[in-house]
């Protein structure tokens, strides 16, 4: 199976991204409301291209050339203190690409980026009843760091918020 490719964002993938978002929104990972028309751009002044990292895949010939993914990697706060402390805040696979391998080479890219950029933490906040993608967090080493109980309503039930971090 071909590998996925893994680059930076560029201005002109806003659409594909925003197009994406929506595509995959759900409450097992998302604590906003379901984006409706009309829709914000992608990227603003707090979510720049420099942030993103997206995947496209080569085969099948449907997806070629397509973003089929992206990881959002930013500083934790805006402390000097914590400038050695990256976060994943964002994160998103196609439908169509998952199985394929997109989901962890985009951590593994965030991972060497946050690396590159002098990191020496990476972090993200995932939702408790997000299995999947606390399995692919915990296979890539990150561990849970903190639960914050029942933190959000979602679909009638009470959800818990996991920090989970790990060392570069």
């Amino acid at each position: 199976m071909p590998q996925p490719h893994i680059r930076p964002a560029r201005p002109e993938d806003g659409g594909d991204l925003a197009a994406l978002d929506r595509a995959v929104w759900s409450t097992l990972h998302a604590v906003t409301p379901a984006p409706e028309p009309p829709y914000e751009p992608f990227f603003d002044e707090r979510h720049t291209p420099d942030d993103y990292l997206v995947a496209e895949l080569d085969e099948p010939a449907a997806l070629k050339g397509r973003v089929a993914g992206y990881v959002r990697l930013v500083h934790a706060t805006p402390l000097a203190s914590n400038a050695h402390v990256l976060a994943i805040q964002g994160f998103a696979v196609a439908e169509e690409a998952r199985g394929r391998g997109v989901g962890r080479l985009l951590i593994r890219a965030a991972a060497a980026e946050a690396r590159r950029r002098g990191a020496r933490r990476l972090t993200l906040r995932v939702l408790g009843h997000n299995t999947p993608a606390r399995t692919l967090y915990e296979s890539e080493g990150f561990t849970v760091e903190g639960v914050l109980p029942e933190e959000f309503h979602l679909d009638g039930r009470y959800v818990d918020d996991v920090l989970m971090g790990r060392r570069l």
